[in-house]
């Protein structure tokens, strides 16, 4: 397939893969999508479940176009 990218003794994994795998590390690492940080115990979230996971969308469409699709 076209889409298929090969890394020598790797298996061949597709870009949406890889955009995916990127977006995980980058979410993971710095708290992409998880709202201001808030001093003391605030008892709830500062984004609702659908904001962050809206957030997360858009951070895979950006990991997706940083690949070239």
């Amino acid at each position: 397939m076209a889409e298929e990218i090969t890394l020598g003794a790797y298996p061949a994994r597709t870009k949406d893969e890889i955009a995916l795998e990127l977006m995980k590390f980058i979410a993971v690492t710095t708290g992409y999508g998880k709202g201001d940080p808030a001093a003391g115990y605030t008892g709830r979230s500062t984004r609702s479940a659908q904001e962050y996971a809206a957030a997360l969308f858009e951070l895979y469409e950006r990991c997706r176009a940083v690949l070239g699709k």
